[in-house]
């Protein structure tokens, strides 16, 4: 779309989550060396909160692939499930083969099998569970039973939870409050600082392949700065749509006008200045929003 004008291999603010993109920020490198440290540990439950669009899915790719070999990943992204259905889900990602009608019991038995393989083999599981806010109370205690499976030295499963900050209420029930006990590590992931914008910015458009030495105006960088709030995600949308604008334009640095329009399109009407200049999608907004620039 814009790529070659801006003299780019690939599109710089995608929001799907490319661990090649992870930006090392202060929260982020905090989260990581968390959850580095407590697997490595072998502790049995991790947590990571979040609110949407701070970056828990890309920190937990980025977790997964910077374990060593010694350790086995299963990845649930949506654990909106029922308990038995939990359990084949873990059971498919550690490629267990199982009949069709196969009972509970089994079922666990196949999965303590497997597990205990494992631990022979000098390998440590570990299982990650994205949006865990979602996941059913039922569910939830299925998976603290799970964690009591354990050698003389360690657990067999260890369980990371990444989640909005409906988890910690989930958690706080009552009937839940074995688990709640057994989080030894946890871990707010928050937006980026101020200070950290720039470097963000630079860091996505340098792995994109932009050799130039700056596309964002220093009043383009602390308009995007007041819109996001430094949500990632925020930022990547009004980044991407103000560059759909300035390339619309034919210019080669983004300012703040081009935020500002960008934000315009993107934050909710209540946040907007001009709520008619919504669109619904970001080529219309190139359309729409680069006629407003022109008048």
């Amino acid at each position: 779309m814009y790529t070659a004008h801006f003299g780019l291999r690939e599109m710089p603010f995608s929001i799907t989550p490319d661990t090649s993109f992870f930006f090392t920020s202060a929260h982020s490198q905090e989260a990581l060396n968390t959850l580095l440290v407590a697997a490595r540990g072998g502790e049995g439950f991790i947590k990571i909160i979040g609110e949407v669009g701070t970056g828990k899915t890309l920190l937990c790719r980025k977790f997964i692939a910077t374990l060593g070999d010694d350790f086995v990943t299963a990845y649930i992204p949506n654990p909106y499930l029922e308990p038995r259905t939990l359990m084949l889900a873990l059971a498919d990602e550690l490629e267990l083969k199982l009949d069709k009608d196969v009972d509970q019991h089994q079922l666990l038995k196949s999965i303590t099998h497997k597990l205990i393989g494992f631990a022979a083999q000098g390998k440590r599981v570990l299982l990650c569970l994205d949006e865990a806010q979602a996941i059913p109370v039922e569910s939830l205690e299925a998976l603290r039973l799970l964690t009591n499976l354990e050698t003389q030295k360690r657990k067999l499963l260890q369980i990371v939870l990444f989640g909005q900050p409906e988890l910690n209420r989930k958690l706080a029930l009552d009937s839940i409050r074995q688990l709640a006990q057994r989080i030894s590590f946890h871990y707010h992931l928050g937006p980026l600082r101020r200070d950290d914008l720039e470097y963000y910015l630079a860091h996505r458009l340098r792995i994109a392949g932009f050799t130039g030495s700056r596309m964002f105006t220093k009043g383009a960088i602390a308009k995007l700065f007041a819109a996001s709030g430094g949500v990632p995600r925020l930022i990547n949308i009004i980044a991407h749509k103000s560059l759909m604008l300035a390339y619309g334009q034919g210019r080669h640095e983004v300012e703040r006008k081009h935020i500002a329009i960008a934000a315009r399109d993107t934050l909710p009407p209540r946040r907007r200045l001009w709520p008619w200049m919504a669109s619904a999608s970001a080529v219309a907004a190139v359309a729409s929003l680069g006629w407003a620039l022109i008048r």
